[in-house]
């Protein structure tokens, strides 16, 4: 498979593994109640990485809207990948950072962070990824890299506005993109489109048929097969052949074994070219998507704004997608209790598309946003969201809550030691995901027992820094036989001692490896 390649790729293909990990630190005078939903403050490529301990193979759905990189600098949420923000961490990660021209840049900040979302998406999870025609060729293109060309579902057009630009230089631009991947095709499950009463109106029975109603469809089929080829006789006598260049999609036989089964329709009076009946009751239950999504159906860049004037209308904010793309990308693969992600949440309309859906139909479903301008992320993401928990105006609040998170300090200090404000529970998280590559449930820890993963006990003794020994008393009050993987500062054992007890020793902070 063909690679794109661009200045610098080299110096970014492996950052998300040089990337150091930070804690995060829960903000209550921002949060609303007592909930799992997540927004995050902070650079969303670190964000990404404080998560996975706890939410590796856990995302069913991850929509974002990145910057499209057109270069324009005059929104207040900038569309230009030269914003002081992201040229900053390119400044800081990429030597030659001046001479990448500004799709370099794009592709370089975009690259770790599309693989961390891979790593966060669950197996039979979908990514859903807004972007226009300045950057859609270099994003399907690395996409189909990090996430593997065969995983690719559909690039779906949306049409974001409805009147032409007239002050367009060439042609006016009225659709986007939504890239769709999923993480293993095989596991993916696209949920149907319930029917419209108008689609359910086509089902008719006219001749009483005691399957029920159902609808007719040709028998004909554009590549011909010369044995399907032959002259149907109809009740009223007449005869027919298949249009030409094609052929019927049965054979005689079967053709003659539906007949009998009155599987095949000849109109009322009997002289029509033959249909095959298809029953409402041995269908798909609902209706399979297109890749061009009209705003009639969906919304566009107009049903965004007004919807975000209503909640914050002393606000701007220059392209909120409205709620009901979101909603609909969310329905075709979550279920009620699915965990949804958008990592450059912009206005926060995935947070509030979630808090709808789990409204309208009793779900339970999950998000976390991430949102690197603090003002954004602070007086837009958040506030909105609190508003639609809460109620606006004459509208009643969905219910639900949040924590408002913020990127805290290294979990490594640039020595290699471990942070003094680091808990118990962040480290443990952070070891066990690190030697297993699972999510530990930190509410079943017992004691200093993390969990057990191939038969194998994991164990921290972790009281603070320095304060941490392995000693014969805790050791001989293990099970003996298990094996075991303790973790602590200092170990006042042999290593004879050890092998009995089918124990391996690591020391804190030294074989605490970041990942």
């Amino acid at each position: 498979m063909p690679i794109l390649n661009w200045n610098q790729k080299n110096a970014i293909i492996n950052h998300d593994k040089k990337l150091p990990f930070r804690l995060l630190k829960e903000n209550k005078s921002k949060s609303v109640g007592n909930s799992d939903n997540i927004i995050i403050e902070g650079d969303n490529l670190e964000a990404l990485k404080a998560l996975l301990p706890h939410y590796q193979n856990k995302i069913k759905c991850i929509y974002i809207d990145p910057p499209y990189n057109t270069g324009n600098t005059t929104w207040e949420y900038n569309d230009n990948v030269d914003s002081p923000t992201i040229r900053q961490w390119l400044k800081e990660n990429i030597v030659d950072v001046d001479d990448l021209n500004r799709h370099d840049k794009w592709l370089c900040m975009m690259y770790p962070r599309l693989k961390l979302l891979r790593e966060l998406l669950s197996e039979d999870g979908a990514i859903f990824i807004s972007i226009d025609d300045a950057e859609q060729s270099g994003l399907k293109q690395i996409l189909d890299e990090i996430f593997h060309k065969e995983n690719f579902v559909a690039n779906i057009i949306w049409q974001k506005k409805r009147t032409s630009a007239n002050d367009a230089r060439f042609i006016s631009d009225n659709h986007d993109f939504i890239l769709l991947y999923g993480k293993n095709i095989n596991r993916l499950k696209i949920n149907f489109n319930q029917r419209t009463k108008e689609q359910e109106e086509l089902y008719k029975n006219p001749d009483n048929d005691p399957r029920g109603v159902w609808a007719s469809g040709p028998i004909q089929v554009k590549t011909p097969n010369d044995k399907d080829i032959y002259e149907i006789t109809t009740p009223s006598g007449r005869k027919v052949l298949p249009p030409k260049g094609a052929s019927w999609r049965f054979s005689r036989k079967k053709l003659d074994e539906l007949i009998k089964d009155n599987r095949i329709d000849f109109g009322e009076s009997g002289n029509n070219v033959p249909r095959y009946k298809r029953f409402l009751t041995e269908v798909q239950d609902g209706v399979i998507d297109k890749t061009i999504w009209f705003a009639e159906d969906v919304g566009d860049n107009q049903e965004g704004k007004t919807e975000f004037k209503e909640i914050l209308p002393n606000q701007t904010f220059a392209t909120p997608k409205p709620t009901r793309l979101i909603k609909k990308i969310i329905k075709m693969v979550c279920n009620n209790n699915d965990i949804i992600l958008d990592s450059f949440a912009g206005s926060g309309t995935t947070g509030e598309s979630v808090l709808q859906l789990n409204k309208e139909d009793g779900g339970n479903r999950k998000f976390i946003l991430v949102e690197l301008e603090p003002e954004i992320c602070k007086n837009i993401a958040a506030q909105r969201v609190k508003k639609v928990i809460k109620g606006y105006e004459d509208v009643p609040g969905t219910g639900g809550g949040f924590q408002y998170a913020v990127l805290d300090k290294k979990l490594f200090d640039s020595d290699g030691r471990i942070n003094e404000d680091c808990t118990f529970e962040e480290l443990a998280s952070y070891i066990f995901f690190e030697e297993t590559r699972t999510i530990l449930d930190v509410k079943k820890i017992q004691k200093t027992l993390l969990n057990t993963y191939n038969d194998a006990e994991y164990h921290l003794i972790f009281k603070g820094i320095g304060k941490n020994s392995l000693d014969r008393k805790f050791l001989v009050s293990l099970d003996r036989q298990k094996n075991k993987v303790i973790y602590a500062d200092k170990c006042a054992l042999d290593d004879s001692t050890l092998e009995k007890y089918n124990t391996v020793f690591k020391q804190i902070p030294y074989e605490v490896k970041e990942f």
